[in-house]
């Protein structure tokens, strides 16, 4: 099969064959129809978050496709099924990795990968779909949708009329938008530095917009919220001033939401006094989805038009386009980018 491979940190990705491996317990082929590109990938490229001790690796955490195969002892799917590729755990058989092979070598993977025409997951990284949703919107479920919506139902528990101010509107950021809209939050604030975010933000339910290049967030925020601060604020950045900038814009009794993935070795500095006062502080593990419960009911709101996903989609590549993709991606470009495969 033909994948994408982080052979090293700081280097294009590698597109070329792959052998794959007999399937083990709880393990499940699948036919990848369209994948994601996630920050995270970034991350790994980049080397962020430090050294990559599992190199080389093959890549990807959101997906959709169809089930080819399954192993000895899974229950959840089988051949035919259409799936959403997902990186949280859901039901079903936490499986050992697979290892894939190129020219007798050995290739990393996770319980999921989806840079690949084809990705052999755990059981409990898929979730099963119907079959008229179209793989090229189906994927979103798999991360960027479930992770934003998440962190307003479930790190947020974001009610009516309450405020926030999201850092950040990239695949994620603009689902924290849409589901504070899902809510009737207000004021809904979205930061970033880039317009064309800034426009699609407006579209998916922020009720104000503001570049960060030009503006200074934290005064506008303020006069926005009558010095009071926001009931949350949810830094999708992971850069170390927009989190603080995050914590001092959070009211006294507000929720600050660290969703994005801090470069290694850099620490943040923040008051702690107002902490035992009622100010929290969390960060975020994939917004607290339960991926075979809140899966289905997205695809509800899809259904009934009051979930946008066709709408997030702004760029499509081929596999073999991946590292052009990836490089719209990293400037700030896309909205969400597909990976189609042949």
């Amino acid at each position: 099969m033909t994948a994408a491979i982080l052979v090293r940190q700081r280097a294009p990705l590698e597109v070329t064959q792959v052998e794959i491996p007999e399937l083990g317990v709880g393990q499940v082929l699948v036919q990848v129809k369209a994948s994601g590109i996630c920050g995270k990938q970034l991350d790994e490229i980049s080397g962020r978050r430090g050294d990559d001790a599992f190199l080389p690796h093959l890549l990807g955490h959101e997906g959709a496709g169809i089930v080819v195969e399954v192993g000895p002892g899974v229950r959840k799917v089988k051949p035919g099924d259409h799936v959403v590729l997902h990186w949280m755990k859901g039901a079903g058989i936490d499986c050992l990795p697979p290892r894939f092979t190129r020219n007798g070598t050995m290739i990393s993977a996770g319980w999921v990968t989806t840079f690949s025409e084809y990705t052999i997951a755990s059981e409990n990284r898929m979730t099963p779909i119907p079959d008229d949703i179209p793989f090229d919107l189906a994927f979103l479920l798999g991360c960027a949708v479930t992770t934003g919506l998440g962190i307003v139902f479930n790190d947020a528990a974001l009610m009516p009329g309450q405020s926030i101010a999201v850092f950040g509107v990239g695949g994620v950021g603009i689902n924290v938008i849409q589901g504070a809209s899902l809510v009737n939050a207000y004021p809904i604030v979205a930061i970033d530095l880039h317009d064309t975010k800034l426009k699609q933000a407006a579209a998916f339910g922020a009720t104000h917009t503001i570049n960060a290049n030009r503006t200074d967030s934290v005064q506008a925020l303020m006069e926005l919220s009558d010095r009071r601060g926001v009931d949350v604020a949810v830094d999708l950045t992971g850069l170390r001033a927009v989190r603080e900038t995050a914590y001092r814009v959070t009211t006294a009794t507000g929720k600050t939401i660290f969703a994005g993935v801090p470069s290694h070795g850099e620490p943040m500095t923040i008051d702690s006094f107002p902490l035992h006062f009622g100010r929290l502080v969390t960060g975020v593990h994939g917004g607290g989805t339960r991926p075979d419960t809140d899966i289905p009911r997205y695809l509800q709101l899809f259904r009934l038009g009051k979930l946008k996903l066709a709408e997030q989609v702004t760029h499509r590549f081929a596999l073999e386009g991946v590292n052009d993709a990836i490089e719209v991606v990293r400037q700030g470009k896309a909205g969400r980018c597909v990976l189609q495969m042949s």
